[in-house]
């Protein structure tokens, strides 16, 4: 492989090669991982896309919202990425619902690049290399991508470690609206898209919109947040209703951190972050080496039978790797 073409092909924004430059950075093996390191060193540095991380329950139309929203705009002339995180099988290992089917009439924009991932074991609703991922679309020249997590719990909060904004998409009538989601990911939300918001839903939707703007003027303000924001508002994928809406509060909250030293600060912050967690990761592989696999299983037994506190085995173990 031919890697300075690779990324040389990415750069000129060719799909073909941005997927096989996906492909590239999601693989576990050692040698793409080496591989990887030099197509996203080569990225220009001088590009930044917008990131807009959503996040939402299955079922709230996060993939209609997505299409409607991506759709709207390509039409003003924007290049849009989608990486849409999928559960995954648990025997395959490959995504379940592939969201890529359901988003036809964008897979088919020229301007949109659409990409399925399977979550596989990592938690955060993201997959493990998601971020890199956004590096190579942002390299190829795309103007938003658009970072769906899986939507199945809490531990969604981690997209905001990859996102410029981050939004979190609510369906009207969930029960207990200010229960619906907990805090920690409310904390998180820059901002709240009520979806649905028609027909016989929309009244429901402007009361469940109301609900939100309250309890989110409760909530402890944030200094990367100008008046106004957090805020929620309401919107229909169906209809491709409050687009406009909400795509200018998007734009106006982004350009307020730019203005005000936020955005470069906070894209800092995470680059530290996913450092530090590369770090952990690449410690946690040294366990699948075969002669510290073998000493796990040893103390695992032990355990296991009683003949060993956990946290003695667990320092064995530590000192197993300390000297290997």
């Amino acid at each position: 492989m031919d890697l300075d073409d690779l990324a040389k092909r990415i750069a000129a924004g060719e799909r073909r090669a941005l997927a096989r430059g996906i492909t590239l950075v999601e693989s576990s093996r050692e040698d793409h991982r080496a591989q990887a390191a030099q197509v996203l060193a080569a990225m220009p540095k001088d590009r930044q896309a917008l990131r807009i991380g959503l996040s939402g329950t299955p079922g709230v139309g996060k993939s209609t919202f997505i299409e409607s929203f991506g759709m709207m705009l390509t039409g003003q002339g924007l290049r849009v990425a989608v990486l849409a995180v999928d559960p995954s099988s648990a025997r395959s290992g490959g995504s379940i619902l592939g969201d890529k089917t359901r988003m036809d009439r964008l897979a088919r924009d020229p301007n949109a690049f659409i990409r399925p991932s399977p979550s596989q074991t990592h938690l955060g609703g993201v997959a493990r290399r998601t971020r890199e991922a956004v590096a190579l679309c942002e390299g190829a020249g795309f103007d938003v991508v658009l970072i769906e997590t899986v939507g199945v719990g809490q531990s969604e909060t981690v997209v905001a470690q990859m996102s410029d904004l981050f939004m979190l998409l609510l369906a009207p009538a969930g029960g207990d609206e200010l229960q619906g989601v907990k805090r920690g990911i409310m904390e998180m939300a820059d901002i709240i898209l009520v979806n649905k918001a028609d027909g016989d839903l929309k009244p429901v939707a402007m009361r469940t919109r109301a609900d939100y703007s309250g309890a989110l003027r409760l909530m402890r303000k944030r200094p990367q947040d100008p008046e106004g924001f957090p805020k929620a508002l309401t919107v229909s994928a169906l209809a491709e209703d409050g687009f406009e809406d909400a795509w200018a509060a998007m734009l106006e909250l982004d350009g307020w951190r730019r203005a005000n030293g936020f955005f470069d600060r906070t894209r800092s912050t995470q680059a530290r972050y996913w450092f530090e967690e590369d770090v952990r990761m690449a410690l946690l592989a040294q366990l699948d080496r075969r002669d510290v696999a073998h000493e796990m299983k040893r103390l695992g037994g032990e355990v296991a039978r009683g003949e060993t506190a956990p946290a003695v085995a667990a320092a064995q173990m530590v000192s197993v790797l300390r000297e290997s």
